[in-house]
């Protein structure tokens, strides 16, 4: 074989072994790709998509789970002489609130967001250590300058859920105030337009208090909003399945019973008293979710 016959034949195999990597690394990425992997076969575990090519969760599967805690909180201020014994239930003093935070943190809890509950729920994704839910509703101004500079300084996120009707009056949250919020790692849910009863929706009201609140929010914070609290708790049966309709995938009531059929739509709560000292939440926690 002469000189120019041999450099052809040694082109023909560059070309052959060059095509053979490139098609057997397209295959390894677009295996990737189907099972949820890297190609060097690990999990990415930024990706939630792989947990949700699994199946959903039956009702009944989800209510086999052991329950999350969630803690839920109103107003964060100190109580005046015009308070009732029963605000005081709803109102935790500042001073309250930071022994039960820093309580929480010692105690080796860690914060999640309602993604990773739903996920935990629904795929049986896996949660961190002594996993805990911190939630606000109504709006208060002091849940961002108290609650919120309370979680950063143990590097806790929570949940807030907003009444839009109050947003920008006096003692609540501004758009600003929200939106800085959602930058910040918090999520912000809905918690309807001026706090309606949800068992007394008519058909109206899912355009003003549950559409029109969501829209708002959206625009504020430029993030979807899928999650939702019930205003007093109150979650009604023969509606549920209407939030999914409307674009929920889940939804807080407070300590009453979950529904055997939409568990996710009644997820349980319990409210931090401001009575409570640090070792009353601690035991209640332990109590009230099994």
């Amino acid at each position: 074989m002469n000189m120019r016959n041999i450099l052809f034949t040694l082109t023909g195999f560059s070309v052959l072994f060059f095509s053979s990597c490139v098609e057997n690394s397209k295959a390894e990425k677009e295996g990737a790709t189907l099972t949820g992997t890297n190609p060097t076969g690990a999990a990415s575990s930024s990706d939630t998509s792989v947990v949700r090519t699994k199946k959903k969760a039956t009702a009944a599967e989800i209510l086999e789970k052991k329950e999350v805690p969630v803690l839920c909180y109103h107003q964060i201020r100190d109580w005046k002489a015009s308070d009732s014994k029963r605000a005081h239930d709803d109102i935790i003093p500042p001073a309250n609130f930071s022994q039960h935070m820093k309580m929480l943190a010692d105690s080796g809890y860690h914060t999640i967001l309602p993604d990773e509950l739903y996920d935990y729920l629904n795929y049986g994704k896996k949660l961190p250590e002594k996993p805990i839910m911190i939630t606000f509703d109504d709006t208060d101004l002091d849940q961002y300058t108290v609650g919120a500079k309370e979680l950063k300084k143990h590097g806790f996120k929570g949940v807030f859920f907003i009444m839009t009707v109050s947003i920008g009056r006096p003692r609540y949250m501004s758009k600003a105030q929200i939106k800085e919020l959602s930058d910040d790692g918090h999520v912000i849910a809905s918690h309807t337009w001026n706090h309606k009863n949800f068992a007394e929706f008519t058909d109206e009201d899912w355009e003003i208090q549950i559409d029109k609140p969501t829209k708002t929010l959206e625009t504020i914070t430029g993030k979807k909003v899928e999650y939702f609290a019930y205003p007093y708790g109150v979650s009604k049966a023969a509606n549920l399945h209407k939030l999914q309709e409307h674009g929920f995938k889940a939804a807080f009531i407070l300590s009453t019973k979950r529904d055997s059929e939409y568990p996710l739509f009644t997820i349980r709560r319990i409210i931090d008293p401001g009575t409570y000292t640090a070792k009353n939440l601690y035991n209640s926690i332990n109590k009230s979710f099994k």
